[in-house]
């Protein structure tokens, strides 16, 4: 794993990927001389890409939808304990996606409100997918609840795993402006 923030700006950090080849990147959205947008395109536009997660304290919407379309596998705010963030490491080198839980919570409420609630482009387009499973509506419809991952487990008679599986494929379906390039 490389972390980008670590990198000496007078440096690339694409010369240290092309150097080192970690199979995950973390970036920030905000950097001393260096844009995190920026170097996860030129990360994910590698011939060979490692994924990419963004930690960082700028949990807003507008932050998120950019991360995802410039890339980024995984966003997580910086208050995210570090067992889960080496556990988001691992879901995004396994070829997986995983978002910060207060975020997914509220991108999977607004796919439950439906296309006509008033929503940004891109929930717009999320809640429109017609391409979740039955299960995945299941799951998507107990985490708009506020549930965490135990609890839905609980709920829907699954292992926890299981749950984080499916909100990993609701956020990274095809079509969606969240899944990955």
């Amino acid at each position: 794993m490389l972390d980008a923030r670590a990198v000496h700006p007078k440096r690339s950090a694409i010369g240290h990927l092309r150097r080192h080849r970690p199979d995950v990147v973390v970036t920030d959205i905000r950097m001393p001389h260096v844009d995190g947008l920026g170097v996860t395109r030129r990360v994910r536009g590698l011939p060979t890409p490692p994924a990419v997660v963004v930690l960082t304290t700028f949990g807003l919407d507008e932050y998120v939808y950019a991360a995802l379309e410039s890339g980024a596998a995984g966003f997580l705010l910086e208050d995210t304990p570090p067992r889960e963030l080496a556990r988001a490491v691992e879901v995004v080198a396994a070829g997986d996606a995983i978002l910060a839980p207060a975020i997914t919570k509220r991108m999977l409420t607004a796919f439950t409100q439906g296309p006509g609630a008033q929503q940004p482009d891109a929930l717009a387009q999320l809640a429109q997918l017609s391409q979740l499973t039955d299960r995945e509506r299941e799951v998507a419809r107990v985490v708009a609840t506020g549930a965490g991952n135990a609890e839905i487990a609980r709920t829907l008679h699954m292992s926890e795993s299981t749950v984080k599986v499916h909100i990993s494929r609701v956020i990274a379906k095809p079509g969606s402006k969240t899944a990955r390039r």
